[in-house]
């Protein structure tokens, strides 16, 4: 009963919203975001990056015409005119027997893309059932760190935007079971993000009864509150441009984030549904009737009222909600030796390295002066083979630390060259509130910037915000200090 009360307000709630917002929408604004192709000049005008268009399918006749074989091994086939991610396949890859992999694992053959594209034609997926086009574009590469978000897909974030205004946002990510599709009718995840800070927020999932809250993603544990998604001020700016370039007053703007290229805008959407407002547990129609009738005077304009009227709640909860601590990707920490022997010193976060890392001059100063001896000792080379580390290791691990009190354990370390020996010594540091007990690796980092790397393993308690970092060097920046890359998304 309960979930049948809540889908016929979801039905109330799209038809309240049909007849007001939707409607200010012009058909030739509508007819221009149904068409990807003219969505995609569009963004060339104005220059926003949407994936390179590789080629345009018709008619039955460039359809045999079609070189399938010049297709680069990784590539999409897209309805131009499709709906809800119908009809559309992701290849990314092309086997040694000829066919393509697809992101859910099956191969196809040339043949079964003539079928596909043919099917296309037909208007087997468009919106109307009408004869439609088909074009195929490049895949877009997706930035290392969304990879926390699983492995079966592209994430893709939704904003819906009204009166230049970016009123909600949300991020789909595939899973497992969605076969790699950011769609939650399928089995994907959808997340509201805060507006302001670009956090996410609440995670929901389908279940037979309806929608369910989760914390952890389903295929690989990790934990999807308090992310931040990065490129945030350029993705608001993204969204609300594009809105802007094809005349839609209301629209949902959906973009991924490409490793090479940024923020990527995949489509627009005249007749945004209703998950983006399941994702983050607040009513759309809320949000819209405050800012309607709102004169907006420019896209920066629309964002500042955003994130006055509707963002900025959820970080003052991160805290209690992840129950993990915000910090930077620089941090003043301070070190605990041997005898009492402490000093503070400046840490790189780094979620990318799994073990933490200590300079050798660093250790020696707070007193482990005898590991660092007892270690170089042994006279073991920089660089070696798989066998000899392992056979090196074995010997290692069952001496050093028994003879060495300071010597906490032995660890191998791959590099591109081979691999290395280290040894580990036991440190207390106090980091953003927490003193804890951490064993990193003693390597010269003398010719690194930071004397100390806190890696994965020390960082369970923690949420990494690339931006604490990225203010300071903004600040450098008037100083003449060069400006920094645009950040990307850093979380456990």
């Amino acid at each position: 009963m309960r979930a049948m009360w809540k889908n016929h307000k979801a039905v109330l709630g799209i038809n309240a919203r049909s007849s007001i917002y939707l409607r200010e929408n012009k058909p030739s604004a509508r007819k221009r975001a149904d068409d990807k192709l003219a969505t995609k000049a569009c963004m060339k005008n104005i220059g926003i990056p949407t994936a390179d268009l590789i080629a345009v399918i018709r008619n039955r006749h460039e359809l045999r015409e079609f070189d399938w074989e010049s297709l680069p091994s990784s590539f999409v086939i897209k309805p131009n005119r499709g709906l809800g991610g119908e009809g559309i396949v992701v290849v990314y890859n092309r086997l040694k027997n000829g066919n393509w992999l697809t992101t859910n694992k099956r191969q196809l053959t040339v043949e079964d893309f003539v079928v596909h594209v043919a099917d296309i034609l037909d208007g087997d997926y468009s919106l109307l059932n009408t004869p439609d086009i088909a074009f195929l574009e490049s895949r877009l590469s997706i930035d290392p760190l969304f990879k926390r978000f699983g492995e079966y897909g592209i994430p893709d974030i939704g904003v819906v935007v009204y009166n230049l205004v970016p009123v909600m946002a949300f991020i789909r990510v595939p899973t497992k079971k969605s076969g790699g599709k950011a769609n939650l009718m399928q089995g994907g995840l959808a997340i509201g993000i805060d507006i302001s800070t670009g956090l996410t927020t609440h995670v929901v999932m389908k279940a037979w009864w309806g929608e369910r809250e989760i914390e952890r993603h389903p295929d690989n544990d990790v934990l999807l509150r308090g992310m931040r998604i990065p490129y945030w001020e350029e993705i608001l700016k993204t969204a609300v441009l594009a809105s802007q370039s094809v005349k839609l007053k209301y629209t949902r703007v959906d973009i991924s984030i490409d490793k090479k290229k940024g923020p990527v805008v995949l489509e627009l959407n005249a007749r945004p549904g209703l998950g983006i407002q399941v994702a983050n547990m607040i009513p759309l129609r809320e949000r819209l009737d405050r800012i309607k009738g709102l004169r907006v005077e420019s896209p920066e304009h629309g964002i500042t009222i955003a994130k006055d009227l509707f963002g900025g709640h959820f970080q003052a909860e991160v805290t209690s909600v992840t129950g993990r601590q915000v910090v930077g990707l620089v941090e003043s920490v301070t070190v605990y030796g041997v005898e009492d022997k402490q000093k503070q010193v400046k840490a790189k976060i780094d979620t990318g390295a799994d073990d933490s890392s200590i300079d050798m001059a660093l250790a020696r100063e707070l007193g482990f002066g005898d590991a660092i001896d007892a270690f170089a000792a042994e006279h073991i080379p920089e660089e070696l083979s798989e066998e000899e580390a392992k056979r090196l290791l074995e010997d290692l691990q069952q001496r050093l630390p028994k003879a060495h009190p300071q010597i906490a354990r032995i660890s191998k370390v791959h590099s591109s060259h081979g691999a290395s020996i280290r040894f580990h010594i036991p440190l207390s540091i106090f980091l953003a509130g927490h003193k804890m007990s951490i064993e990193p690796n003693v390597f010269d980092r003398s010719r690194l910037e930071y004397p100390l790397l806190i890696g994965n393993r020390n960082l369970t308690r923690f949420l990494i915000d690339p931006t604490k970092r990225s203010i300071k060097k903004v600040a450098a920046k008037k100083n003449g200090t060069p400006k920094p890359a645009t950040p990307t998304m850093t979380t456990l």
